[in-house]
């Protein structure tokens, strides 16, 4: 079925604005901690899974969202998703125990998990052409890009003047738009025999996923000697063994292990992933480099980080339909990496006195190609699988992308904190407990020096700051070799990409913008 093209950009509008809210959220939440740890005064366990409740419940439900996206319509499930964000939204803003914020935080990322994969389907379903379907992908995945840069700009502007609710209450309006719009314009998008949902594939890829990411997460926190952290990488992986052994055996799998036969959808998803680890490396590394090492404070730190996300939006939504036009799919995506590496390197250069426009550029590269690379892969995805098929191949797309930032914050945060820890030069006759906590982190040598006398404060300070830069530069290498790797990756397995595939639904499958999502 064609669509107009009012409809078409119509039902863009309405799943960007779906899928770019929760990006800028979870940027949104960093910068509010502070004030609402003052507010609600939670424990620091309870601080951390203020961040982890979101994160861990979208992990675990993306696999599920995609499958019963592909089942019961993905215009239904968005608008669905879209609204419970915003009730969610208005949960976390209005809080008033630091329990009902982890809670309201769980249920934003249930809601989150429906997003993603519902837009780029709907996306898929609308943008009929390859060129078309490239154009679009490559602008939604720029969105995405600069919702991450525009998060600290926003939050950190509200936080000057308002309470730290009113951070996520502007997540109301735009949801309330987006299923408003969404009603009248979007398309349905399912699979016209979907089948049951398999009620133990559901827990099996929840408990992998979960399993896998907070295994990661305390081992870049506490280490590999801590037996929780084996025990969650066992159950994980053992959850995941059996959810593939599953998906082998079901009538109705979640996801099609056949997808996997193709090089160029396997590539795809191994590139994201991979491309996403090193991509942590500027917008963790740098937030902290900003506030911490420069003393920057959050709204001018979230300006300062805009350059990388414009260039990320420029490669995706300009670059990347022309390039492959011209060099072809894995040409692109190996260009965009080895720009990536480049400016990676290139910030070993950056000091404690390097002038922020000399920086500019690097961002503005390292942007554009990360852009590249992520338009293409995403692209990739969808143009390897039918219509019917594209909830759970992006949801399986977006699952690669968490773990492979959870993998980046874990070994790039570790290779900072284990160089940080070696090369941090102290001065003579420091206390030792003020000794302990500066060679633990740069957060902690800041606290503890503003506890001691001017000269020793001045000179821990400026030692844990140089032994930061070190850590930083460290990190930033490692961000570059594996974009290299992806390069390599990317260059063998996306030279032979199929045509898109012809679809297997029928126009009965469209559901019109005046009737119920389904019938």
């Amino acid at each position: 079925m064609s669509y107009s093209p009012a409809r078409k950009w119509g039902t863009f509008a309405v799943c960007g604005l779906a899928a770019i809210v929760p990006n800028i959220d979870l940027t949104a939440l960093n910068q509010a901690i502070p004030h609402l740890a003052a507010d609600l005064h939670p424990t620091s366990t309870q601080i951390l899974w203020t961040s982890d409740a979101y994160g861990f419940a979208l992990a675990a439900l993306l696999i599920t969202m995609g499958g019963l996206g592909d089942r019961i319509g993905h215009r239904r499930l968005l608008l669905t998703g879209a609204a419970l964000f915003a009730a969610a939204s208005a949960a976390t803003a209005y809080a008033g125990t630091a329990e009902l914020l982890i809670a309201a935080r769980a249920v934003l990322g249930v809601a989150g998990a429906t997003l993603m994969p519902s837009a780029l389907s709907l996306i898929r379903r609308v943008f009929t052409t390859p060129k078309e379907r490239t154009a679009a992908v490559g602008l939604f995945m720029g969105l995405g890009g600069l919702a991450v840069g525009l998060g600290p700009v926003l939050s950190g502007a509200l936080l000057d003047h308002f309470w730290w609710g009113s951070v996520f209450l502007i997540n109301v309006p735009i949801m309330a738009v987006a299923v408003v719009a969404g009603a009248l314009v979007l398309p349905e998008s399912r699979s016209p025999a979907p089948g049951r949902l398999d009620p133990v594939s559901v827990p099996l890829s929840a408990a992998g996923v979960v399993g896998t990411v907070y295994a990661i997460k305390e081992a870049a926190a506490h280490g590999l000697d801590e037996a929780r952290v084996w025990a969650a990488a066992a159950a994980g992986v053992a959850c995941l063994a059996l959810f593939v052994w599953r998906q082998r055996r079901a009538a109705s799998p979640l996801i099609d292990l056949a997808l996997f036969r193709s090089a160029a959808f396997t590539g795809s998803i191994v590139t994201n992933m991979f491309a996403m680890f090193a991509l942590v490396a500027q917008s963790l590394i740098f937030s902290l480099f900003f506030q911490l090492a420069l003393g920057w404070s959050p709204l001018i730190a979230g300006l300062a980080g805009l350059p990388g996300a414009l260039g990320a939006m420029a490669g995706g939504a300009a670059l990347a339909p022309p390039l492959i036009g011209a060099l072809g799919r894995a040409r692109t995506v190996a260009v965009g990496m080895v720009l990536s590496a480049a400016a990676f390197a290139s910030y070993a250069l950056i000091g404690l006195d390097t002038a922020y426009g000399l920086m500019v550029p690097s961002m503005v590269v390292s942007g554009i190609g990360m852009g590249l690379a992520m338009t293409v892969t995403g692209d990739t995805v969808l143009a390897s699988v039918p219509k019917q098929r594209s909830g759970a191949a992006s949801a399986i797309s977006e699952t690669a992308t968490e773990l492979g930032g959870a993998l980046g914050t874990a070994i790039l945060g570790s290779v900072l904190t284990a160089v940080y820890r070696t090369t941090i030069d102290l001065p003579a006759g420091l206390p030792a407990s003020a000794a302990a906590a500066a060679r633990d982190s740069l957060a902690a040598a800041l606290q503890a020096a503003a506890a001691l006398p001017a000269r020793l404060s001045a000179e821990v300070a400026h030692a844990a700051r140089l032994a930061f830069v070190d850590g930083m530069h460290a990190a930033l290498y490692c961000s570059a070799a594996c974009a290299l790797l992806v390069a390599a990756v990317a260059a063998a397995t996306l030279r032979s990409v199929p045509k898109l595939l012809p679809d297997t639904d029928t126009d009965t499958d469209d559901v019109p913008a005046t009737e119920p999502a389904a019938r």
